[in-house]
């Protein structure tokens, strides 16, 4: 097993929640992390159907064979079996009794709302990060088969090639779980919808535009938008407000959970092709925004990140919200450090001013640069801005 930075904050929520709840993308390791954080407790997945029939059909019976607790994997596949857990826990002082895994946020986290408020805690478990990958030998080479092989850990441990994985996972995703949120009528607009939203890595979100190319209407992108984001598929970044007295573009930018996935939707088909690929530098820029929210996620935090520009063109790739203070980064997939890099930096250091900030680059030296700004490898991304 690689060995995951949440396991940690997993035990410590464990001891202070009645219930723990790792979400997360299918296939991200939500189920192998819950098994070894939780050794000594039965393992019962609700994707096997004569567990969910049981579930379903007797919640009480179901519930009552596990009097010291369980995991439960995919929860959001009988979500009515909560408001039983609900009495059991109230019931019961002892903390992390029950462990529940489930891979559709929307679906799972209304329910978790409505029954557990307060008896659960949250841990949102992504693909492997950069600094996951470190111990294993040469997996950090190379940035281009980073950004190409992404971060789903049967990719690493179990050397499967991206070219036969994410065609299966990208099937069983729109097969099995979009379904269960939306009886899509569609399914060729929104598998398109999907291959469009990789052409727009790191781009200002627009619906509309999506829309015409996909053949359908604005609502229905919004719709399938929600349902992509739900199920950990793509995120918003969204946009710093404060004005300044200029006028602010108010758009999130769109990323993806998995550089690999897009690759593969985007028809890249070896890491060799993204050397002189157009979308590599959208890409980087992807992984490098991905590491960082990784690294919250993976200590229990909250994103604090946000993307800044203005109607004539300034930006900033990220601003990291520290409360009082905005940590300036920019994203450079370059391997030579060169001027123009830290143009966003300066434009926001002026207009803020606050001084400071990281510049992440494709290459391998640090640098301490004047006026407090750091330029670091991309191996560091997962470090910029913690507090």
């Amino acid at each position: 097993m690689i060995a995951r930075q949440a396991y940690e904050k997993v035990q410590e929520l464990a001891q202070q929640f009645k219930s723990v709840a790792i979400l997360g993308p299918r296939q991200s390791g939500k189920t192998t992390l819950a098994r070894a954080v939780f050794p000594e407790k039965p393992y019962i997945s609700l994707e096997n159907p004569d567990s969910r029939r049981f579930a379903l059909e007797d919640p009480k019976g179901f519930l009552g064979q596990f009097p010291d607790g369980a995991i439960l994997d995919e929860i959001q596949r009988a979500p009515e079996i909560l408001s039983y857990l609900q009495q059991i826990l109230d019931e019961d002082s002892r903390r992390g009794k029950f462990v529940l895994t489930g891979s559709n946020n929307f679906l799972l986290v209304q329910s978790l709302t409505q029954s557990l408020a307060g008896r659960v805690a949250y841990m949102d478990l992504l693909p492997l990060s950069l600094a996951e990958l470190k111990p294993l030998e040469n997996a950090l080479t190379n940035v281009d088969t980073c950004i190409f092989q992404g971060g789903y850990p049967a990719l690493w441990a179990e050397g499967i090639a991206a070219a036969n994985w994410f065609p299966a996972y990208l099937r069983t995703y729109v097969e099995r779980d979009v379904r269960i949120i939306r009886n899509l009528e569609n399914l060729a607009a929104f598998e398109k919808t999907i291959a469009l939203c990789a052409g727009r890595v790191g781009q200002l979100l627009n619906r509309q535009n999506i829309a015409l190319e996909a053949g359908v209407s604005d609502k229905t992108v919004e719709a399938w938008l929600g349902i992509l984001q739900a199920s950990y598929i793509v995120f918003l970044l969204p946009p710093w407000f404060q004005n300044f007295n200029k006028r602010i573009v108010k758009s999130p930018k769109l990323y993806f959970y998995d550089t690999g996935l897009a690759c593969y939707l985007l028809g890249i088909r070896r890491p060799e092709d993204l050397r002189l690929h157009p979308f590599r530098g959208a890409l980087f820029e992807n992984l490098m925004v991905l590491e960082m929210l990784k690294a919250r996620y993976n200590r229990g935090e909250r994103s604090n990140l946000f993307h800044w520009r203005d109607s004539t063109g300034n930006e900033v790739d990220v601003l990291v919200d520290k409360g009082t203070v905005q940590h300036a980064v920019e994203m450079k997939s370059s391997q030579t450090i060169s001027d123009p890099f830290f143009k966003g930096l300066r434009y926001w250091e002026k207009l803020s001013q606050q001084q400071g900030g990281t510049v992440i680059y494709g290459g391998d030296e640090p640098q301490i640069r004047s006026r407090g700004i750091q330029v670091l490898s991309w191996r560091e991304a997962g470090n910029v801005g913690l507090v």
